[in-house]
């Protein structure tokens, strides 16, 4: 199996985290080498229970359903790539690029790494699908409907042309799931996809 780089991209509530662990799981059972799995939301969340000047301010943020800062966006996924990524690991991306400018950030990450086969696994849910989802998910971040709306509303307006940028990559491979099945098809699409 050659080395797998792959961005998963979809609204809150698509199933991206379930996906990534059945994708992992099946990757292990076929090859020894180790997957990084980079969460920016878990770290940013670590971040901001700090109770620092700056962890406070990226709190208030988040807790009216905003999206972050690009500075503090880029700094944490990077400071988790930098300290942790190593060699000869299938590296998953998860969380991140949620703005055009993060997404050419990243190319810089691929070129250094020299990751040059990328796949990016988009996981089409409607704004409905996500709605009922993180409503029925129980996450202190999906109790307020205007939570999710904003959630919703910047995935539209900063996501939706990190897809458009993606669809259109002269190198990359994108790939488009409809996530509106069960798990079970949306993982056996995935891993077509993904020829593994």
């Amino acid at each position: 199996m050659e080395l797998l780089t792959v961005i998963f991209i979809g609204r809150s509530g698509s199933g991206k985290g379930t996906q990534i662990e059945k994708v992992s799981s099946y990757v292990k059972s076929v090859d020894q080498r180790p997957i990084f799995h980079l969460e920016a939301g878990e770290s940013f969340r670590n971040f901001i229970k700090d109770g620092t000047y700056s962890s406070n301010l990226a709190k208030e943020v988040n807790d009216r359903g905003g999206l972050q800062p690009e500075f503090l966006s880029v700094w944490a996924w990077t400071g988790e790539i930098v300290r942790k990524f190593g060699p000869n690991q299938h590296l998953f991306i998860d969380g991140t690029p949620r703005r055009l400018s993060e997404a050419k950030i990243l190319e810089s990450v691929f070129d250094f790494f020299d990751r040059k086969k990328v796949k990016i696994v988009y996981l089409n849910v409607s704004r409905n699908w996500s709605i009922e989802k993180m409503k029925n998910r129980g996450r202190n971040d999906d109790k307020e409907m205007s939570d999710i709306l904003a959630r919703l509303d910047w995935f539209d307006s900063d996501v939706v042309p990190v897809l458009d940028y993606y669809r259109s990559h002269r190198v990359h491979e994108f790939i488009e799931i409809n996530g509106e099945q069960s798990i079970e098809d949306v993982n056996k699409d995935i891993l077509i996809g993904l020829e593994i």
